[in-house]
């Protein structure tokens, strides 16, 4: 990243957030979906790399792509991943094996998923997500260390922090300090998925569908501002952090009293870009 050049923020939007909506019987088409995307303002779009339309779609509206894949054994990588490429050039998210995929299983595959991604010029990341190989925090970080060791490098690794912080029980006053173990780990990454959490709720609701945040998303506010300040606490390889409002459908994540996800998803998109900002600025106060 040249000098003096402010990192950049994307922020894209998962389609699965968009199920079902506006309603069940007259969900949108993915025309829509991605039309809403960009009118709202965003820079990104997911959805499966063979969604009929989709490169064509995205590029209609000025969007950009993050693809998504999950897998279980080495010869699923490189398809997978040259799928994804031949839609767009996004950080790539890989959910990998089972929850009961041992710690060792799990760094051979990490290792050679990274070794693909790295032939294929892919910025394939592993996710933190319960029912895969990265299930508890223990596990996590022992990929993370065997893989480096195994390497001489870390894989990047894509932290869904509502994960273990339901995993650990914790309460707002120390989610920074109990989820970022390994702070290097998280700033080499150009991938992350912001769930909304508490230390009870996978997914918490952003506002109380009136306008206004929820007491819940007030509390993991702070958490956010931190995690972005330790990204950019670290130079960037190619100064971009890509940042999803992972806010997940009804039903699943979402719960029926929830307000509707994708208004949600604008409200909490907006705040994570507001947040970027007096981060940015705290760094800058002379600009």
């Amino acid at each position: 990243m040249p000098e003096n050049t402010a990192p950049e923020l994307i922020i894209v939007i998962n389609q699965w957030t968009l199920w079902g909506h506006p309603a069940p019987d007259r969900e949108w088409t993915l025309e829509e979906r991605v039309a809403a995307v960009a009118a709202a303002g965003f820079d990104a779009y997911s959805a499966p790399a063979d969604t009929a339309g989709l490169k064509v779609t995205l590029a209609a509206h000025g969007l950009r792509f993050a693809g998504a894949f999950d897998a279980a054994a080495e010869d699923q990588f490189a398809p997978r991943i040259r799928a994804i490429l031949e839609v767009g050039d996004g950080p790539v998210n890989c959910q990998l094996a089972d929850h009961d995929t041992p710690v060792k299983r799990a760094v051979e595959l990490t290792a050679a998923l990274m070794e693909e991604a790295d032939r294929q010029g892919a910025e394939v990341h592993l996710e933190v997500h319960r029912d895969t190989c990265t299930e508890t925090p223990e596990k996590t970080h022992a990929i993370a260390e065997g893989v480096k060791q195994a390497t001489g490098k870390y894989p990047r690794v894509n932290f869904d922090f509502s994960h273990p912080a339901v995993v650990k029980h914790l309460d707002p006053s120390n989610y920074a300090e109990r989820l970022f173990e390994n702070i290097p780990l998280f700033q080499q990454s150009t991938l992350w998925h912001m769930r909304p959490f508490n230390g009870h709720h996978c997914q918490i609701p952003v506002t109380d569908g009136r306008g206004n945040f929820s007491p819940e998303y007030l509390d993991i506010r702070p958490f956010i501002r931190q995690a972005l300040d330790h990204w950019l606490d670290d130079p960037r390889p190619r100064g971009a952090l890509w940042v999803m409002p992972e806010l997940g459908p009804k039903p699943g994540y979402g719960l029926s009293c929830f307000p509707p996800v994708w208004d949600d998803a604008v409200a909490l998109g907006n705040d994570i870009r507001r947040i970027w900002n007096e981060a940015l600025a705290a760094r800058n106060p002379d600009r």
